[in-house]
């Protein structure tokens, strides 16, 4: 086994891991799922066990983020022992931060337990603050079921960052009502663009809000000051004077953010993606079962990072979308 860095073939250390431990969730937002969704067979996903060990082997490798994601990963049964096996690697200190992104609705029972292991933020999905929209843009979901686990998570300590998918049409008159209640709540908040991944209605053309659009809007009312701190991720920041507060933008096909990438992906069922907007992946199910040491496992993922690819394809033009992938936000972990 080797503990070197992985270093993909653009010099990029790779030091943050996405990895979802389930495709389920009991929501179906829009932009993300079909409402009658076929979901994996259970007996396809990697135990808690082989999430861990794959994990821990990114650690040795340098990885310092982990990011535990969905689907939901909340809904999966037992998930505090998967958190509590990675919180070794928070006290050992060889990660600098153990994460997750949720949709809320089980926050309010798990936000203590969390906090008590180490995690000291959580990125709150939250598109909108009207309760009727959030039912129809979810289907499945109820709003104030969110809001009581944001509340648990800030009196547990956790500091909360809103996630706030930009959809034309949707919520472009909550841009400053959502920005406001987060000043208020002390919630950095963050507009990503919708991205075209999974066969879904709406058109994702239809849903696509323009982020130079969104902050031309903040800029119209508010002055912004860019900021060079970086999250780990693909955000670029920027300070509301007027408020004080950190608002980001994700903005894939505005602005191309690979040339920073420093993270893969993980799924579920042991498939890594090296990119959110490529469909190449490496299966690290085989490798990580066919031997009890790492060796194989080790060898698989440098293989994989070796071609890792330089950016994505995400484009959208008037009249088409091009670059689109075909399988869902919900399988890679956004």
């Amino acid at each position: 086994m080797s503990d070197a860095a992985l270093i993909d073939p653009f010099s990029r250390p790779i030091s943050y891991l996405r990895v979802s431990v389930t495709d389920r969730c009991d929501f179906r937002c829009t932009y993300c799922m079909a409402e009658q969704m076929t979901f994996l067979p259970k007996a396809d996903l990697l135990t808690l066990e082989e999430l861990d060990r794959l994990c821990s082997a990114f650690v040795r490798m340098g990885v310092q983020k982990l990011r535990v994601t969905g689907g939901e990963p909340l809904v999966r049964k037992g998930i505090v022992t998967f958190f509590e096996a990675m919180s070794r690697h928070l006290s050992s200190g060889a990660l600098k931060e153990l994460t997750l992104t949720t949709n809320g609705s089980q926050l309010a029972r798990f936000a203590p337990e969390l906090a008590a292991l180490g995690i000291r933020r959580v990125n709150v999905s939250l598109d909108t603050l009207d309760p009727a929209r959030f039912a129809a843009i979810t289907r499945w979901g109820r709003l104030p079921q969110v809001l009581d686990g944001i509340a648990a998570a800030q009196a547990a300590g956790l500091r909360v960052k809103i996630n706030a998918v930009a959809l034309k049409g949707f919520n472009e008159d909550e841009l400053f009502p959502l920005t406001d209640w987060c000043a208020r709540e002390g919630h950095d908040l963050t507009w990503i663009e919708v991205m075209p991944m999974g066969d879904i209605e709406p058109s994702r053309l239809e849903q696509y809000w323009n982020l130079r659009d969104l902050r031309r809007s903040y800029e119209g009312r508010f002055t912004l000051t860019d900021l060079a701190e970086r999250s780990g991720g693909p955000a670029r920041y920027v300070r509301i004077e007027e408020t004080g507060q950190k608002v980001g933008f994700i903005t894939p096909l505005t602005h191309n953010f690979c040339e920073s990438c420093n993270r893969v992906r993980l799924t579920c069922t042991g498939e890594l993606y090296l990119c959110l907007g490529q469909e190449d992946r490496a299966d690290l199910r085989a490798p990580l079962r066919a031997s009890p040491d790492d060796g194989l496992l080790d060898a698989a993922i440098r293989a994989a990072i070796a071609r890792k690819p330089k950016g994505h394809d995400f484009d959208y033009s008037r009249t088409a979308i091009t670059g689109q992938v075909t399988r869902h936000m919900s399988h890679t972990g956004g």
